[in-house]
């Protein structure tokens, strides 16, 4: 193992010379204390990879020690050391949190042998956090049926070679439901790799896409291998394809018909195994009208299309994602994680999410950074939200004519005006509650959300202009 730094913690001299001189002999760093005081302040400013206290000291032992480095919160594997240890000791130490529990006297074997396994111990719960992180960003989190519509078709098709298109709007997750396609299909062993059509120059996205060899264009100074190649018994997801130039779909298309690749500037094709899945914002039927797009290449990737629908229009997925990332950040930056009050809650639903679940996101790591106390509230919420512009509250729906207090249009448009009164009548009561709210008017508070949002009633807007109650 690597080199590592050790707090030493002892009342009686001698040992913390001896101890210190094994450690460094060994090539590792010895930091002495002859007080668990003294010691508490050193491990709250200091990082070390191991703390090594004496049990029995005057003042404070080294179980008090250890109990107020774990309420301190630092993280450092502690092993505890008693020349007067019972079993009880022990057990109340490795209760605590204690690494481990040595007796003296110390070899020098047994306390190099004690670093080793705290060292292992360390770096596994290291990877297995490091692990725990990667999945969580590629991990999607929905409760709302339509989402659990749409995952049960990705099950469907992700154990097929068919080409499936994803469709959403920017920040809807398009490539998470491409990897979980990949995850779960047969080629999940394989590579998945991915490639922002919108993001690549025009000049560069063929190189980009199968490769080049050395010397092919000024600059080539190496053979570079594509996406294509990269993707090889893999996924190759096309994010943003209609953003493709149109003499590069011709190109995809062979490659799409052969299996087959040529690199800039080679002179043999490269056979390759991919499963190509393709994601847009766009409408590739519009682009095909227009000439923008090919339509022999639309019906070559447009296969299977999946439809993401927006954050606005699952509202029920809002809690359970903002809670997930909430927990997500909380981990990335070792934070203490926080909960959302109802009310927090509420605010989130409320608003319109034109970035969808990517500005969602976004927002939680702003509102953990705004809050300073052990949950989030409402205030907080508004704070970090960006500001919205409130729409009339007498505005009326589409199509809808008010003719000195009564509404004339057809039966649907008067419903709706009716509703929409009601609604904003109900919200002025409980002071644009929308718990309260939906419970007076016998609704979920996820139908609520929809229903204002046909109605045209932008609930954070009316809430971030009133005042707080």
């Amino acid at each position: 193992m690597g080199k590592a730094r050790v707090l030493i913690i002892d009342d009686d001299a001698n040992t913390l010379a001896s101890v210190a001189r094994a450690f460094r002999l060994a090539g590792h760093e010895a930091t002495v204390c002859d007080n668990a005081a003294r010691a508490l302040e050193i491990a709250k400013s200091e990082r070390f990879d191991l703390i090594l206290s004496d049990v029995v000291m005057p003042g404070k032992d080294g179980i008090a020690l250890l109990e107020e480095l774990k309420t301190a919160g630092v993280t450092v594997p502690v092993v505890l050391v008693s020349g007067q240890a019972t079993i009880d000791m022990a057990v109340r130490a490795t209760r605590l949190g204690a690494a481990d529990f040595l007796e003296k006297p110390l070899s020098t074997e047994k306390l190099l042998l004690t670093l080793e396994n705290v060292q292992r111990v360390s770096q596994l719960e290291n990877e297995n956090r490091d692990l725990r992180r990667r999945l969580g960003r590629h991990h999607l989190v929905w409760q709302s049926a339509v989402m659990r519509e749409l995952m049960a078709q990705v099950e469907h098709v992700a154990t097929s070679e068919t080409r499936v298109c994803i469709r959403g709007e920017t920040g809807t997750g398009k490539e998470l439901i491409a990897r979980t396609l990949h995850d779960k299909s047969p080629r999940f062993a394989g590579p998945f790799v991915s490639l922002n059509c919108a993001a690549i120059p025009a000049e560069l996205i063929e190189s980009e896409l199968f490769g080049h060899e050395k010397g092919a264009f000024t600059g080539a100074a190496a053979r570079h291998i594509g996406k294509f190649e990269q993707a090889h018994q893999g996924t190759l997801l096309l994010d943003e394809i209609g953003d493709m130039p149109p003499n590069m779909q011709a190109k995809l298309l062979r490659v799409l018909e052969g299996s087959e690749i040529e690199r800039v500037g080679g002179s043999r094709p490269v056979a390759v195994d991919v499963r190509v899945v393709v994601a847009t914002h766009r409408d590739l039927e519009v682009l095909v009208q227009n000439g923008a797009f090919r339509e022999d290449l639309y019906h070559r990737v447009v296969v299977f299309p999946l439809v993401i629908p927006p954050l606005r229009e699952r509202p029920e997925d809002i809690p359970v994602l903002a809670q997930h990332f909430a927990q997500q950040v909380a981990e990335q930056n070792n934070w203490k994680a926080k909960l959302f009050s109802p009310e927090a809650l509420d605010e989130l639903a409320a608003y319109p999410w034109p970035g969808n679940v990517r500005e969602l996101r976004n927002v939680i790591e702003r509102v953990l950074l705004l809050s300073s106390t052990d949950s989030v509230d409402a205030a907080t919420v508004r704070r970090a939200l960006p500001h919205a512009t409130a729409a009339p509250a007498s505005a009326l729906p589409a199509g809808a004519t008010d003719h000195g207090g009564e509404v004339t249009g057809s039966l649907n448009i008067r419903m709706d005006a009716f509703e929409r009164k009601t609604i904003l009548a109900e919200l002025r009561r409980h002071h644009n509650h929308v718990t309260n709210t939906a419970k007076a008017l016998g609704l979920e508070r996820s139908h609520l959300y929809k229903k204002c949002q046909h109605l045209g009633i932008d609930l954070h807007a009316i809430r971030t202009t009133a005042p707080d109650y």
